[in-house]
């Protein structure tokens, strides 16, 4: 295994990267906004036996496709264990990209050019943060990756594959079949069809025209096969049930979470300039290259370099189709990552020993050793606005914003070690260092001292505690996490449902049984009928403030 430089550079990327994605696994509960709804989902699955539609709570969940929730469950299945179930398939997508960007530019370049772009991928922070969450986007990532990879294993010629290999062909289709039922911009991997029939028309270099062949047509059809695992199934039974909210799902999600939310695109409108703003300031370090990559880009394709046009023209198309909606978010933009990387990889190895490059690695080192030590100085020494963001919105108490403020410094701490032993000379190496000890420190010391509050296990446990081991539960204008967190079955009253009406359904429901029956309410529910002298407020979680009412504190609401 360590008999050749090469093999050991692998081997030490692979230990890095399970360092950077993976140190934290099992400390810390799913946290909001997205990852309490993704396992309440995966755990109904599990403990219902309904695979097929996913449901939050007692309603269905038609937001996205079920694919992710399903490999969570599967995960739990396994490991037997939500603290790392719910965060498995995220870490396996992201080394599955990783992987896919290192074998590409091993194929079409060398081992060297692999690795350097690997490296790229793997410290940018977009990729280090959302591969870290158990969300959609890294699984979505990995799928057009593995579609991307495909393609271009079959546009381009390489060593290995002197000529055409339809497999490659199938599987880039199938690829994007797969993440559009994970999350429908999956699609947009098909987009590498486009630069790579005008790299073969224009006859660029290391391009081929292989489609004048009837076996064009099995790309397509792989990708309604790849469709059809969960579209099919679904329909039938959505069609042939009887009850009508399981057709509105299946119009919902095939519909209005689809094409009309890309056409309206009703969240989160940024400007047109968004992406580009992400690009340079999430993608870094990887776009401190560009000062030197551009040129270097400008060269290659002048030249007629096929290898740089494809992975360059599909970033450039998926920036375009993201930002022609006005609703645009940081991680619409993710999956382009890594073709970026691919694309610096041959770059890379002349361009970390200029002496611009190192100042600039040296600069970005300095400034995150800056942002620690000045934000753990702020918080240790009490300053107001840390302290009402800390203890009264994310319901920190004083020991655990203290230690917040201890890990920043050590952060800051360990930034300045690397900086010192770097310098300029090793200034990228540092740089890259100190990102690694920054996610352990992440993963190992934050996840532990933020779980209680973000998850809301802590309020969980509180109220469980008021309550009595014999006492029902009901959750008035709830979220994921407290359902999930629950140390009980839990009565919801919807989710969608206005908090005045899941406070009345509550009410009538704690009515049947008041003497046992309690309402965990979050405060912008509480009807003026609630008398609060008998509520017991249970503090702050989430930023939200909660309340539990016993039955005698919603006597006057049923009159």
């Amino acid at each position: 295994m360590w008999q050749t430089r090469a093999s050991r550079d692998t081997w030490l990327f692979w230990i890095l990267a399970l360092l950077v994605l993976g140190a934290g696994l099992g400390l810390r509960d799913p946290w909001p906004s997205d990852e309490p709804r993704f396992a309440l989902v995966a755990k109904h699955m599990v403990e219902s036996g309904e695979w097929l539609f996913p449901h939050r709570g007692h309603e269905l969940y038609s937001d996205k496709p079920p694919l992710f929730m399903w490999l969570q469950a599967a995960a739990y299945e396994l490991v037997g264990s939500w603290r790392v179930a719910f965060l498995l398939p995220s870490l396996l997508a992201a080394l599955g990209t990783l992987w896919c960007v290192m074998d590409l530019g091993r194929r079409l370049w060398t081992r060297r050019v692999g690795l350097y772009a690997a490296f790229a991928l793997l410290f940018a922070l977009q990729f280090a943060y959302q591969s870290r969450k158990a969300q959609i986007d890294p699984l979505v990532t990995f799928w057009i990756t593995l579609g991307n990879y495909a393609f271009l294993r079959f546009f381009l010629e390489t060593r290995a594959d002197p000529r055409p290999q339809w497999r490659w062909w199938m599987l880039g289709w199938c690829a994007a079949g797969l993440g559009t039922i994970t999350k429908g911009v999956g699609v947009v991997a098909l987009l590498m069809v486009l630069p790579g029939l005008f790299a073969a028309w224009r006859g660029w270099s290391h391009a081929r025209a292989p489609l004048r062949d009837w076996r064009t047509w099995l790309g397509p059809l792989a990708f309604l096969a790849a469709v059809a695992v969960w579209l099919v199934p679904m329909v039938v039974a959505a069609t042939g049930h009887p009850d009508p909210a399981y057709r509105a799902y299946m119009d919902d999600i095939l519909f209005r979470q689809t094409a009309k939310r890309y056409a309206q695109s009703w969240d989160h409108p940024q400007p047109p300039w968004y992406h580009l703003e992400v690009m340079l300031t999430m993608w870094l370090p990887a776009m401190l290259a560009l000062p030197w990559a551009i040129p270097a880009w400008r060269r290659r394709l002048r030249r007629g370099d096929a290898r740089y046009l494809l992975p360059l023209a599909w970033w450039a198309l998926v920036v375009l189709f993201f930002s022609i909606p006005s609703g645009k978010r940081d991680v619409y933009i993710l999956p382009a990552l890594p073709m970026t990387c691919l694309a610096l990889g041959p770059l890379l190895p002349g361009i970390v020993r200029r002496a611009g490059a190192q100042r600039l690695a040296l600069g970005f080192s300095t400034l995150i050793a800056a942002l620690a030590l000045v934000a753990g100085g702020l918080m240790l020494s009490g300053t107001p606005g840390f302290e009402r963001n800390l203890v009264t919105d994310r319901g920190l108490d004083w020991s655990q914003t203290q230690a917040g403020a201890w890990l920043l410094v050590a952060i800051g701490g360990w930034a300045l070690a690397c900086i010192a032993w770097g310098r300029r000379r090793r200034a990228i190496p540092a740089m890259l260092a100190m990102l690694t000890g920054t996610w352990v420190l992440y993963g190992l010391v934050a996840y532990p001292l933020l779980d209680a509050s973000s998850s809301s296990a802590a309020l969980m446990r509180d109220a469980g505690a008021r309550i009595g081991p014999d006492a029902e539960l009901g959750l008035v204008a709830w979220r994921e996490q407290n359902l999930l967190m629950a140390d009980r079955p839990a009565q919801t009253f919807g989710f969608r449902e206005t908090p005045e009406e899941q406070l009345r359904r509550g009410v009538a429901w704690q009515a049947q049984a008041p003497a046992r029956r309690w309402l965990l309410v979050q405060e912008v529910a509480l009807s003026p009928c609630v008398d609060r002298t008998l509520a017991q407020p249970l503090g702050g979680a989430n930023r939200r403030n909660w309340w539990l009412l016993p039955g005698s504190a919603t006597v006057a609401c049923n009159r």
